[in-house]
């Protein structure tokens, strides 16, 4: 079968199928909405939340075929000795796309939502690992194709434009993220699509192409912060996410991709939104009774310290939660005794404890794995 080739003359599409898209517009929106209703009633949003972005950034990387679990990356970053090789590679991937996301986010401060930011970001997601050597934070400037690993330009699936198109795709690319649409989550689809068809990266287009969605969401003012996580329908999806963006190009069907991405944004809202109120409910429950076990004036302190990171080295938490030592191994024994937390490595030597908060981790999992 021939390579799929970058298309032409088809961005922004002239035609779309309105009729089509038009009824799970309004579901897409209302969902978005009713989300970001949630993360305004979540005091401390970056922190209570904070796990699910790690799992963001487990599954992005995951599509690209890295295998690290959420779990691994969280003992990893308790511990290093607990990770070689390829895993410890594809953990610090994992660990390099969540810097890239605070990184844009603190932009996005100071700057709109354009090539700069991207390239940007980028330079952050390729820093010191897999990638690192293939020009991070500049487009590149030779051929590149997708396909199997050994594949020929003849052999892959997907041709991206020639490197000297680049600049003045991602131009138009720019201009049209800027322009007003009839519908932004329409247009960040559009966005998301053309962004991988120019592939204007030697590395991480993917990664930085669903980075782009929250992103996209929190400068167009759909969400308050970017705490959007779309790479779950999409990992489970991704034989089918591959094969709408490769029918862009190949037959012009923006429609189908558009309708496609709408479902993923509708869906995920949704998802994120039963798991955002279930960790706000676990915060409320857990705060009354770490403050009745410990009667401690630093159990909040303590409590917000473990959402944050609920896998850790119980030596971290004594050095850095600020919190005074006596204090802070009271507060970490007790948790431990009445059962939120839970030892995954016992003290031994020089070796500190490790311990982890499995609640918390199990709604963001979606099942029971601690």
């Amino acid at each position: 079968m021939a390579a799929v080739v970058y298309h032409e003359g088809q961005f922004p599409p002239q035609t779309l199928d309105w009729s089509r898209l038009l009824p799970l517009i309004g579901p897409a929106n209302a969902a978005v909405a009713r989300y970001d209703g949630v993360l305004q009633g979540i005091p401390n949003a970056q922190v209570l939340l904070g796990p699910l972005t790690s799992q963001e950034a487990v599954l992005s990387s995951k599509i690209e075929g890295t295998q690290a679990t959420l779990g691994e990356v969280l003992k990893f970053e308790a511990a290093e000795e607990t990770a070689t090789g390829e895993k410890r590679h594809d953990i610090l991937e994992v660990l390099n796309y969540r810097l890239a996301m605070r990184h844009a986010v603190a932009l996005l401060e100071k700057l709109p939502l354009s090539q700069r930011v991207v390239r940007d970001t980028h330079r952050v997601l390729l820093d010191g690992v897999r990638g690192q050597n293939k020009t991070p934070g500049e487009y590149r400037q030779v051929p590149n194709w997708i396909g199997p690993p050994g594949c020929t330009v003849e052999t892959a699936r997907f041709v991206p434009p020639a490197a000297h198109r680049v600049p003045d795709l991602m131009s138009a690319w720019e201009e049209y993220l800027h322009n007003d649409a009839p519908d932004k989550l329409v247009q960040l689809a559009i966005l998301h699509a053309e962004f991988e068809a120019i592939h204007p990266f030697l590395d991480g287009n993917g990664r930085i192409g669903r980075l782009l969605v929250p992103l996209f969401l929190v400068g167009k003012r759909l969400l308050t912060s970017p705490d959007f996580y779309v790479s779950a329908y999409l990992e489970a999806r991704r034989e089918e996410y591959y094969e709408r963006l490769l029918a862009v190009s190949r037959d012009g069907d923006w429609t189908g991709w558009s309708a496609f991405f709408l479902g993923a944004v509708t869906q995920q809202a949704k998802d994120n939104e039963t798991k955002a109120r279930a960790i706000l409910d676990l915060y409320g429950q857990k705060k009354e009774w770490i403050t009745d076990m410990t009667h401690s004036q630093h159990a909040i302190r303590a409590l917000d310290w473990f959402f944050s990171r609920p896998v850790f080295k119980v030596s971290d938490f004594v050095t850095t939660a600020t919190i005074p030592k006596p204090t802070a191994n009271r507060i970490v024994r007790l948790a431990r005794d009445g059962g939120l937390l839970r030892e995954l490595r016992a003290a031994s030597g020089r070796r500190a404890a490790i311990v982890c908060f499995p609640e918390l981790l199990n709604i963001v999992e979606g099942h029971e794995v601690f």
